[in-house]
């Protein structure tokens, strides 16, 4: 790889992605290419092979739940057969919406439709309680909108929502006429539909609202949610979905609950339309190839996709996803093993060490804070690669190869959601696993206090044994101490070492942070890119996470023997790599809490005083930030 060493004091990222981003082709089933997707598209080529070479019966399995997903592969690849019998599987569902005449009606079919995973005006879901993280509990919120976030609705984006609505609109239509519904009655359901969103989008969360996790617990008995509207009864559903009264309900957005009853009364056939659109949206990709084309056009357009994905990847994802933890056992064990798992969770134990000795010798935390912190560090669960165990959920997933793809996804559907539900107030399984091991990410879950690094990221340019640890430690090492830093971001330092929220800072310590981070925030706010602006607050918690990443990486390199700041930092840069449909970069810039790539590579690395020695970086170079002004937080 070239680098433009040169280039270096103006663009840390262009100096060594230049080259790359030039040849860079953005394959047409995707809005991206680069780091993380390249790892992405070379899982999917070795998983894709391994899949076929399963269902062909060239291979064969002894683990049930394996075969299991194989089945559904083979199923999801039955396109000829899904265009000769048409929209009868979709049909059938919509029968039972179609025959909705009330909100009465729609309540003696709640429960199932919850179930199922069809159209719901409240979102259950069943997490750690966030005061009592050993216990699961029932949380409430809002369904989506059609348009990507609520900041679409605002006024000042009034152009850019005509235009996509417009777009939804004339893909819905072809869907429904293509299913038999004749003009008026199409375009009247999505009139209705669109009426419908318009009461919703006003009391939803935006994705910056939805960021502040404080926000999210809003405690409430049965009783004091159910009064929020006499259209449906929100204590029966929730008496079937998890066989009890709880004592309470967590309510993620209240102000939409507030709004509730006011959405629903008067408006039934909205309601109905937007019901029946959803199911539509939600299931017209499984019937034949045309109608998944037409189903993702308005996605394509949002991310700049030029063309739906293969069949063959159709398939694949489809039971991958659908049995993600057998799919990422399967990964992790074959294409990782159990030695490189070992190493893996050696160099976190390294960076939650050195983490450790930076909170010790902290200057602006009092000893009480520090102390609480460390502790929570002590607590903190580390998986690595796959999970020890995959959930007995995988057991009941029966797939029928006589069924339509459709029945056999609604059918799959209720077994997962009837167990998640019977997870209510049992003790919280904090090792459970919220990601496939075959995904090339890693997370930190605030409410367990645990960190999960999947096998998928786990190699070059991230980690491999062939780069150097100065490399290693400026991928995956500043990866690693990123999630390590969640639990100290804006977030995640308002829970405690067992994952309840909890202040354990003093007032003094904790106004300090709320400054620091508001220095993180205008770091950030309102650099241009991709012809918008990023979003400070939006950002904010993987900008914290993505500093103390960086910097604690930064120390644990400079502790080994062969370390060299400029592979380091060059390293860095090669991880965030990317290249993107603007679409794409604007649709982020809306709605994901990590700030742009270029940007994650560029700011943080000004931060640092390595950087500018490693490159002799002076006043007048683009990438000089006066110390006065770079932000370290951790």
């Amino acid at each position: 790889m070239a680098i433009n060493k040169e280039l270096i004091k103006d663009d840390l990222y262009e100096a060594v992605n230049g080259d790359w981003i030039k040849d860079a082709k953005i394959p047409d089933d995707k809005p991206a290419t680069g780091g993380f997707n390249d790892l992405v598209d070379g899982i999917d080529k070795q998983m894709m092979a391994d899949f076929a070479a399963y269902a062909d019966g060239k291979e064969k399995s002894n683990d049930t739940r394996f075969n299991e997903m194989i089945k559904l592969y083979r199923v999801a690849k039955k396109f000829k057969l899904r265009k000769k019998v048409g929209p009868k599987p979709l049909k059938l569902m919509l029968y039972s919406v179609e025959g909705l005449n009330s909100y009465d009606d729609y309540q003696a079919q709640w429960r199932n439709w919850i179930l199922m995973g069809m159209p719901s005006p409240v979102a259950f879901d069943i997490d750690a309680d966030m005061k009592n993280a050993t216990v699961y509990a029932l949380f409430a919120g809002a369904p989506s909108l059609i348009l990507p976030d609520k900041s679409y609705y605002a006024k000042e984006k009034k152009e850019q929502h005509d235009q996509l609505l417009q777009l939804w609109s004339g893909m819905v239509k072809e869907l429904l006429t293509k299913i038999g519904y004749d003009d008026k009655t199409a375009d009247q359901h999505i009139e209705n539909a669109k009426a419908f969103d318009t009461l919703l989008a006003p009391h939803v969360k935006s994705a910056e609202e939805a960021a502040d996790y404080s926000k999210m617990y809003n405690p409430q008995s049965v009783v004091e949610l159910a009064g929020s509207t006499d259209q449906l009864n929100i204590g029966a559903v929730i008496k079937q979905l998890v066989k009890a009264t709880p004592d309470k309900v967590i309510v993620m957005e209240p102000a939409y609950f507030k709004a509730l009853d006011g959405i629903l009364k008067g408006h039934f056939d909205l309601f109905k339309s937007w019901a029946l659109i959803n199911v539509v949206r939600a299931n017209a990709s499984y019937l034949d190839d045309e109608m998944r084309e037409i189903n993702g056009r308005y996605s394509r357009a949002l991310s700049g996709s030029k063309k739906p994905v293969s069949q063959e990847k159709f398939a694949y994802y489809l039971a991958r996803d659908t049995f993600s933890q057998v799919a990422g056992d399967y990964y992790g064990k074959k294409y990782f093993g159990p030695q490189a798992k070992a190493d893996v969770h050696h160099m976190v134990e390294q960076m939650v060490n050195v983490y450790k000795g930076r909170l010790a010798n902290n200057t602006w935390l009092s000893k009480a804070t520090r102390e609480k912190a460390i502790l929570k560090l002590d607590k903190l669960g580390i998986q690595v690669g796959y999970p020890d165990k995959i959930p007995a959920l995988y057991d009941k997933l029966k797939v029928d190869e006589q069924e339509s793809l459709i029945a056999n996804l609604n059918q799959l559907a209720v077994v997962a959601s009837k167990e998640m539900f019977a997870r209510w107030n049992k003790p919280v399984d904090r090792m459970r696993w919220e990601m496939s091991a075959a995904t090339v990410n890693a997370y930190y879950h605030p409410f367990k206090n645990i960190i999960v690094f999947p096998a998928a990221i786990l190699q070059a340019p991230f980690y491999s044994l062939k780069q150097t640890s100065s490399q290693n430690y400026g991928g995956i090492g500043a990866v690693i101490a990123h999630e390590i830093s969640h639990a100290f971001d804006n977030n995640g330092a308002l829970f405690d070492e067992y994952g309840n929220l909890n202040n354990w800072w003093t007032p003094e310590d904790s106004a300090h942070f709320k400054k620091l981070a508001q220095k993180m925030i205008d770091e950030f706010d309102g650099l241009p890119i991709a012809g918008q602006q990023v979003n400070g607050k939006l950002t904010v918690s993987e900008n914290i996470a993505d500093g103390g990443g960086l910097s604690c990486a930064l120390e644990a390199a400079k502790q080994e023997d062969d370390f060299n700041a400029k592979e380091f930092f060059i390293n860095w840069a090669t991880i965030w790599r990317m290249k993107a449909t603007q679409q794409y970069e604007q649709l982020l810039l809306s709605i994901d809490v990590h700030a742009p790539q270029k940007l994650r590579a560029n700011v943080q690395a000004q931060n640092q005083a390595d950087f500018y020695t490693a490159f002799d970086i002076q006043p007048g170079d683009k990438m000089y930030k006066a110390p006065e002004d770079r932000v370290n937080i951790w």
